[in-house]
């Protein structure tokens, strides 16, 4: 089966919500979101799912309203800040050099309060569950950078989890073949968002 994984377009900037930050789609965001579901039109596919947080959530609907489907949200598909009170943009913290883009350039989870080993393991579980319930299928997944890492640093055998930068609403696929073989077909797909990031 093809399994594709796809990072969640681009949200506001929340700082400090009192509680999980789960931000909803920016205006730029949406736009890149149409993008998505614009090109993958042209694909045959036969099921969407979604990570539970809302910037996926509404990337996913983008899609699924596009080809008529029902998106199918899984909880295991969060991504490993989901506790976290801010949500600021992977570029805006990587320009001013922050020390949670640093952290996340050394692969160091426990920044976020995070076992990086337990949230791959999480990662390759929820992704195996829907490879294993989708056999010959086409499956979208919108998710989070951290997920496509997770599963990507998996089927290549990297021991890093974080090991690069998922573009918003990035295209990332992955053939399952029935007798367990898994192998990275593409990452970082953008064409579709000329102009929108």
């Amino acid at each position: 089966m093809d399994l594709v994984l796809i990072r969640h377009a681009e949200p506001v900037r929340v700082v400090e919500a009192g509680g999980p930050a789960d931000p909803p789609l920016h205006e730029r965001g949406r736009a890149q979101a149409q993008g998505l579901a614009a090109w993958l039109e042209g694909e045959h596919l036969d099921a969407v799912w979604s990570s539970p947080m809302r910037r996926a959530r509404e990337t996913a609907a983008a899609v699924g309203s596009r080809l008529g489907m029902d998106v199918v949200v899984d909880e295991d598909l969060a991504e490993f800040d989901r506790e976290a009170t801010s949500y600021i943009p992977l570029e805006e913290l990587r320009a001013r050099r922050d020390e949670r883009w640093v952290a996340m350039v050394e692969g160091n989870l426990a920044e976020f309060d995070v076992d990086p080993d337990a949230f791959r393991a999480g990662v390759v579980d929820a992704l195996e569950r829907i490879v294993s319930a989708s056999p010959g299928a086409t499956v979208a997944v919108v998710c989070h950078g951290g997920v496509i890492n997770a599963y990507a640093a998996h089927v290549l055998g990297i021991d890093r989890v974080l090991f690069f930068e998922p573009r918003y609403a990035s295209i990332n696929r992955f053939a399952a073949a029935r007798q367990g073989t898994r192998s990275v077909v593409s990452l970082n797909e953008t064409a579709h968002l000329r102009g929108l990031l």
